[in-house]
């Protein structure tokens, strides 16, 4: 292993972490507005799979008005054909013809319900997919800067809201427009003098439609600002449950959520109280226009003008006409506040990952292992020091490198830029010579493994989780990895062996065994690069012990980086790269950076006296 020398300045880690806690708050707190339209071009080509169905769809939405006309007409004829002359001769063919009528109305009902969900969930599916791919395409510096449970509510409720704006919304107000269509037709070919004293109140409703609808909209994206942050609140503290357990700290967690609870809250009676008002207006105009329509229609039938079995169904047609005129204006509301969820949709869907493949990138089978950093310098988005400053090392295949320092020196980040996690601000990394900026992701990490510091396992059986390391992976490999990594003992005694089911993050695990299973993981992918980031920390004495037998395993042939404070662990790296504050200030191997006076040689001393002896971690032996 060879190095260049180089100056570094000051990491700004601090300055970071208040920099991401300020962008949580701005994104949670706005979004960007879009316009109706745009909202419909963005989305509607998730819909267009399902184009024949929603053609279907829209037959069936006019077929049914059609349907409910004729038997509300029926009711006019019972009663001009049977009640006023008092002949029940033809009550026989209108009850045949109504209950037909009936079974039909049903029927069409029935499929159009089926049909609408059917659509509606494919759309969801579709678009979720894409959503959740989308986001797992965004580069990390994203997610440091984003609440979890903020993107979860994205996720979930936000997308769901998308469906009601596009499909099932405005299905809903194709039906509304085909039933005002059909119902006030059917006024009009009764008495037009009389459908025109009953549409007298629509100008009065429209023009309170589009007053109320502005202010829903307001209220609904406030309230989807503060169903974000709710989440977040809620994954938050629910995915530290020990840390707050531990400090006593459930009243503090309690107050925050019922502080963030309140606001959500807020923000719903805020969007409630305006829908109320709305209401009750469109129900008052509805009266009015009834009474209106019964004082004239009264003066009618006296005239003779008009058949009380007409009187009584144009009334019957006038309260089937108001009902879809106020579900399209309570459509709007609901337009308007799904609107708000699309919009948080969009400004996901517009974030772009800083890290980008560049056009027809190269593609590596199976690396050597030869890692080089040349002159890298690195700062984080946002922050104006450098995490890192010319930074320069050679590491042959199968070589191990240690990198030590205290925390924020900068140690963790290198092995996020080998990831490519990030892109260095100067200079370039390598992999076998070649810069890494010009292989395909996917070719990169393919031959890069990593083990954290925390072992992170997942919600399923031990099986999956080994597995994960390389999807599609025989029982046999997962089996043979398990057993280098000292896991298959105490997986045989596990209730299921090896699917068993380890619980949410491992819970079920003791840390000791989380880590073997981590290393496992790493065992089946045989990645020729590996890197370790502080691999014995938190354990104690006996797990470390049982945990680097089988790291020297993983680590043997490999090319290996080890990210550590625990200078006890290193044994006989290659070499060794102390890091201050981003500079490389020291750099040989273990024994001879213990002789002269320095950063290492200090913080060796500080490791002996104040740390219990841990078990060295070397892959010759």
């Amino acid at each position: 292993m060879t190095r260049e020398p180089g100056s570094k300045e000051t990491e700004a880690q601090p300055h970071r972490l208040e920099a991401v806690a300020g962008d949580r708050t701005r994104v949670a707190a706005t979004t960007p507005r879009v316009a109706v339209r745009h909202i419909v071009r963005r989305f509607w080509p998730y819909a267009r799979p399902f184009r024949r169905a929603l053609v279907l769809s829209g037959v069936l939405v006019v077929v049914l008005p059609v349907i409910e006309a004729a038997q509300i007409w029926m009711f006019k004829l019972a009663v001009d054909e049977v009640i006023v002359p008092q002949d029940l001769r033809p009550l026989r063919w209108l009850a045949v013809a109504y209950v037909g009528l009936a079974l039909a109305a049903g029927i069409v009902s029935f499929a159009a319900d089926y049909l609408s969900a059917w659509i509606g969930e494919g759309f969801l599916l579709k678009l979720r997919a894409s959503v959740f791919q989308h986001v797992q395409g965004l580069s990390l510096d994203f997610f440091e800067r984003r609440p979890v449970g903020d993107l979860v509510s994205r996720l979930t409720g936000d997308v769901a809201a998308i469906e009601t704006f596009v499909l099932s919304g405005v299905t809903r107000a194709v039906a509304y427009g085909i039933q005002i269509a059909i119902f006030a037709g059917a006024l009009f070919y009764l008495r037009w003098e009389l459908a025109l004293v009953a549409l007298m109140v629509g100008p009065v409703a429209w023009a309170a439609t589009r007053y109320f609808s502005r202010r829903v909209k307001e209220a609904s994206r406030e309230k989807r600002r503060r169903s974000g942050l709710l989440s977040a609140v809620v994954e938050q503290s629910l995915g530290s449950i020990q840390l707050v357990q531990a400090a006593n700290s459930q009243d503090y967690e309690v107050e925050r959520f019922r502080r963030e609870n309140r606001g959500s809250a807020d923000a719903e009676l805020a969007s409630t109280r305006i829908k109320a008002m709305f209401s009750p207006l469109v129900d008052l105009l509805k009266v009015a226009g009834a009474l209106l329509v019964i004082a004239v229609g009264t003066i009618e039938l006296e005239r003779g003008r008009l058949t009380l079995g007409g009187l009584m169904v144009f009334l019957t047609f006038l309260s089937r006409l108001y009902s879809p005129i106020h579900g399209l204006s309570r459509f709007g509301n609901t337009v308007f506040a799904a609107s708000a969820g699309a919009e948080r949709i969009i400004e996901l869907l517009d974030e772009r990952p800083t890290v980008i493949e560049r056009e027809n990138p190269r593609r590596l089978r199976r690396a050597r292992g030869l890692v080089e950093l040349e002159r890298v310098s690195f700062r984080y988005p946002g922050v104006d020091e450098y995490a890192l400053r010319d930074v320069s090392f050679r590491l042959e295949p199968g070589e191990t490198l240690a990198l030590v320092g205290r925390s924020g020196a900068g140690k963790s980040t290198i092995a996020k830029l080998i990831l490519r996690f990030y892109d260095p601000t100067e200079g370039v990394v390598r992999l076998d010579g070649l810069d890494i900026r010009t292989l395909a992701l996917l070719s990169l990490r393919e031959n890069v493994a990593l083990l954290l510091q925390e072992a992170l396992v997942f919600e399923g059986t031990v099986a999956e989780n080994i597995a994960y390391g390389r999807p599609g992976a025989r029982r046999r490999d997962i089996v043979a990895a398990a057993k280098q990594a000292d896991v298959h003992e105490f997986v045989s005694e596990l209730p299921d062996g090896y699917e068993t089911r380890i619980g949410e993050r491992g819970q079920r695990l003791s840390g000791g065994e989380r880590q073997r299973i981590a290393i496992a993981r790493a065992m089946i992918r045989d990645a020729p690069v590996l890197l370790l980031d502080e691999p014995t920390t938190g354990l104690d004495a006996v797990s470390s012990m049982r945990v680097l037998e089988p790291l020297r395993r993983l680590m043997s042939g490999r090319t290996t980086i080890v990210i550590t404070h625990n200078l006890m662990t290193l044994g006989d790296a290659t070499a060794v790269l102390v890091l201050d504050r981003g500079r490389v200030v020291d750099e040989s191997v273990h024994p001879e950076l213990l002789s002269p006076p320095g950063q290492y040689a200090e913080l060796h001393r500080l490791y002996e006296n104040e740390l219990p002896r841990v078990p060295r971690l070397s892959a010759a032996e």
